[in-house]
């Protein structure tokens, strides 16, 4: 089959290898180069254990905090409230205990393989130095504190992930620039990272086209149906591309393509900011991340990256800087030696539904089209999975995930 993927980010150049693997042919269509938008931004985390949903129970009682402090981690800019208010009220609506461990077994069942379903895309790519199992460590002032993510932390382990208590010393010996700050942490054995998310992207993407992959540059913007099926992508040039079918991995931007195909989600921008140190002076061999400021710090080649915050504005809004600054604020109390010298600041769009599962399927009545967006933070850690198990759908073959959890149609039973 000759099969159209609009995307060329971290999800789509996955779809595209995995359906090069079922011996499918591939066009890959984006108007911009490969892992340059969400991406590219990534906080470069490949954690088979970051199972939780952005909405937990008693999120409630912080809306009216997220309101009023626009640098918080979690904001919404007033005048995009009266927009993403039904989104945040579905949001709460599956943050229940009951709601939460499902959503939590399901992105579990996603992320577990991530190291091997990853594996043949990177051996293949020849960039296997981009994926390290390094662990990841939560790091807390005391132990007490900790017990402030308890439930979570246990609802992780009932679903298989390895949290393995660290004391002070330990820690220390593990991270010398941790020293003084943190007492008590967890080290998820299981975690790793990548180095350079928009490196590993293009990587991947380069391979599919080594491998013949036809690649477009221009948007697009619907398609020409027949008899229940997609017979071509309209671009925005005016011109079509045949094809035998089409997946859907535009991001942020995939809800109006859906849409074209009679498809509805309730697709938001879960607009993430991060800061990259190139001179900080901080050596970590793991990804660091720290609930209690709201941080996730990752040591990569272009230097220590710091993120953690989203905002919802939509697709619109310019990014605020003052975001960006606050993480560097909050870098800097994890890291009192940190040097700021030279950093840049990046803002990108990533794709979330209110229930933090993606939407990986068939379109309901388009035979031969299929969606693969949605992943907002985890999308550089459920990538290589969504590829591998949409490319065994569409070629019918079994699967290794069950899909429903993710059925595109779920908002609209």
């Amino acid at each position: 089959m000759k099969i159209a993927v609009i995307g060329n980010g971290i999800v789509g150049s996955c779809v595209g290898g995995w359906l090069q693997r079922h011996h499918h042919e591939v066009i890959l269509i984006d108007p911009l180069e490969a892992g340059m938008a969400c991406s590219y931004g990534n906080a470069g985390s490949l954690s088979p254990g970051a199972c939780l949903p952005v909405g937990l129970p008693g999120m409630w009682k912080k809306v009216p905090r997220w309101l009023l402090d626009p640098l918080g981690p979690l904001t919404v800019r007033w005048s995009y409230l009266p927009t993403v208010l039904p989104w945040l009220l579905r949001l709460l609506r599956h943050s229940s205990r009951a709601e939460v461990e499902r959503i939590a077994a399901a992105l579990r069942s996603l992320l577990a393989p991530v190291f091997d379903s990853y594996a043949p895309l990177v051996e293949r790519a020849s960039v296997t130095g981009l994926v390290r199992q390094n662990g990841t460590l939560y790091v807390y002032s005391s132990a007490d504190s900790a017990r402030r993510w308890q439930w979570g932390m246990q609802l992780r382990q009932r679903l298989g992930v390895e949290l393995l208590p660290v004391g002070q010393q330990e820690l220390e010996t593990l991270e010398p620039d941790l020293r003084g700050r943190f007492r008590f942490g967890l080290r998820a054995t299981d975690n790793g990272s990548t180095p350079d998310p928009a490196a590993l992207t293009q990587g991947i993407f380069e391979q599919c086209v080594r491998d013949g992959a036809k690649v477009i540059r221009q948007r697009a913007i619907g398609f020409e149906q027949r008899n229940g099926q997609v017979r071509a992508v309209q671009l925005d040039n005016g011109t079509t591309v045949k094809v035998d079918g089409v997946v859907i991995a535009a991001g942020a931007w995939s809800a109006v393509l859906t849409r074209v195909l009679g498809l509805r989600v309730p697709l938001e921008s879960q607009r993430g900011y991060h800061v990259t140190l190139p001179h900080s002076g901080v050596q970590l061999q793991h990804t660091v991340m720290a609930p209690e400021h709201n941080l996730m710090v990752n040591p990569m080649h272009a230097g220590l990256r710091l993120a953690g915050t989203v905002e919802f504005a939509g697709l619109l809004a310019p990014p605020q800087v003052a975001r960006a600054e606050a993480l560097l604020r909050q870098g800097q109390a994890m890291f009192p030696h940190l040097c700021a010298e030279g950093y840049q600041h990046w803002m990108g769009h990533r794709p979330c539904l209110p229930d933090s599962l993606p939407v990986i399927g068939p379109i309901p009545r388009v035979e031969n089209a299929w969606c693969a967006f949605g992943h907002g933070h985890l999308g550089m850690s459920s990538a290589a999975t969504t590829g591998r198990e949409l490319a065994a759908l569409i070629s019918g073959t079994p699967v290794q995930v069950d899909l429903s959890p993710f059925a595109p149609q779920r908002f609209s039973r």
